[in-house]
Parts: structure tokens; sequence; C-alpha cells
């Protein structure tokens, strides 16, 4: 059996840590789905940290950041939330 290299996808960024059960669910949608989306681990970099503050409004984790096209970025919160947003996009 051979493994399909993941599609990376611009303008999306996970906020995560790696102890997080709530983001490792995100991970593994993320890989279920077959992409490759950049992954900011808050615990290891302040200042992924202070981005998420910043843009999201606080520090809670998983938080997807997606750039838009036109400029405009949105910060979506929730575990369940992201997933659905992922598999309505990438299934």
């Amino acid at each position: 059996m051979t493994s399909k290299t993941p599609v990376a996808i611009d303008g999306l960024s996970l906020y995560q840590t790696t102890t997080c059960w709530f983001c490792g669910k995100v991970r593994q949608k993320i890989s279920d789905l077959g992409i490759k989306i950049e992954l900011r681990d808050i615990a290891a970099s302040t200042s992924y940290r202070e981005e998420l503050i910043q843009g999201g409004g606080m520090g809670q984790v998983p938080c997807l950041r997606i750039a838009q096209l036109d400029g405009r970025v949105e910060w979506l919160y929730e575990s369940t939330d992201i997933c659905e947003y992922l598999q309505e996009k990438f299934a």
C-alpha cells in the first residue's frame, strides 16, 4: 500500500500544542484528509501564543487561522468546528 503525500494548503495555520487532546483530534482530521497545514505550537513559541491572542482574542487551542484571498483573517476555535470546516472544504 502506498501512502499519498499530503497536499499543502496555503492560508491555513493551526495554533496548537502537542499535549492537547483536542489539538490531536484536529491533527488526526488533517491527516485523514491527506492535507498539510502549518502547525504553530504555542507552547514552543511565545510569538505564536502572542499572535493567537492578538489575532483571535484568546489563547485557547486549537485555533485555525484562515487567511482569505481578500486579505481578511478569520479565527476558528473549537476542535469540532475546525474538523467540520476542514471536512466541508477538503473531503
